[in-house]
């Protein structure tokens, strides 16, 4: 090989480098684009701006539990039970006498921690079991599927339930109760963004021109896939959280004394008459985190969906 032919293939090697890393740098550079078009888009929301204030107030509360709760949430004070909302307590104390408010404040960590371990276990099964039926298709998208379609089968709370049952009564096993029931939802749509990706143009070609399958998921399939399962999850974590709660209202989840809002409404069910405070305060605390987990749903939803994003 003369020195002119291999300077010439030198240069030549070094070429695919260079592409690499530029795409490497555009892709990067269209991601921050991405991410920056997503939060103008949720800006123009006001319900998506109002529940993104919501939460991560409730999130800051609920990080600073220690510091912003006045009481021990699980310390008892028999000489102070059944005290309506007052200065000193302010939604009241329970039959043992313990702060309504503190074990509020507390049972914010244990929901919100619930619904975020729930949808993870959720999306991450749902989004690689949706990745092998959708792309590879064949025995493993009728194996997957049809298991999918055996627990759609299933009221997701039943589900929830019969497998909580199964595994008994503790918060991780609602955590893991909660992520399974979801799991199907996640893998179907997934499994339809796939086919749907998989047949795009640049896939086609990327696939001509040797592309491992490995490749082709992570860098083509993935981030089109995505989108619709950040927004699933956003309002995944809604359900996960009444869900979470409604199991400990039927004593099938996290057990007292752990302040946990669905135990704290089931517990103050039976003096509702006379302590209304004991259900009505914790019940508002899920209301008010769903209404805004879901406002914020809604907000990603409109901003990563081409069809309703309203650019000007």
């Amino acid at each position: 090989m003369t020195a002119e032919a291999s300077r010439s293939w030198g240069s030549a090697s070094e070429v695919p480098g260079e592409q690499q890393q530029g795409m490497q740098l555009g892709q990067v550079t269209r991601n921050q684009g991405m991410v920056a078009l997503t939060w103008k888009e949720m800006r123009r929301n006001p319900g998506a701006l109002a529940g993104i204030i919501i939460l991560i107030t409730i999130i800051c509360i609920a990080v600073l539990a220690p510091v912003v709760s006045p009481f021990d949430p699980v310390a008892l004070a028999p000489a102070e039970s059944n005290q309506a909302p007052s200065a000193q307590h302010l939604m009241g104390t329970d039959i043992l006498g313990r702060d309504i408010f503190s074990r509020v404040i507390f049972g914010a960590r244990i929901s919100l921690w619930l619904g975020l371990v729930s949808v993870g276990i959720a999306s991450v099964l749902g989004l690689t079991l949706g990745l092998i039926a959708g792309y590879f298709g064949g025995w493993a998208e009728t194996v997957i599927m049809r298991g999918a379609d055996m627990m759609l089968a299933f009221p997701s709370f039943l589900l929830a339930l019969t497998i909580l049952f199964a595994l008994g009564q503790s918060i991780v096993n609602v955590m893991i109760a909660v992520g399974l029931a979801s799991v199907p939802g996640y893998t179907r749509i997934v499994r339809g963004s796939v086919l749907t990706a998989r047949e795009m143009e640049y896939v086609v070609a990327a696939r001509t021109i040797g592309c491992s399958d490995g490749r082709l998921i992570r860098h083509h399939i993935l981030p089109n896939v995505i989108a619709p399962v950040i927004v699933i999850a956003s309002v995944g974590i809604a359900w996960a959280i009444i869900t979470a709660a409604s199991l400990s209202f039927l004593g099938m989840g996290v057990q007292p004394p752990t302040p946990e809002w669905g135990s704290m409404v089931n517990e103050g069910m039976r003096h509702l008459r006379r302590a209304w405070w004991m259900s009505t305060f914790p019940a508002l605390a899920i209301v008010v985190t769903v209404l805004a987990i879901n406002l914020v749903g809604d907000g990603l939803r409109d901003a990563l969906d081409p069809k309703l994003r309203n650019v000007q």
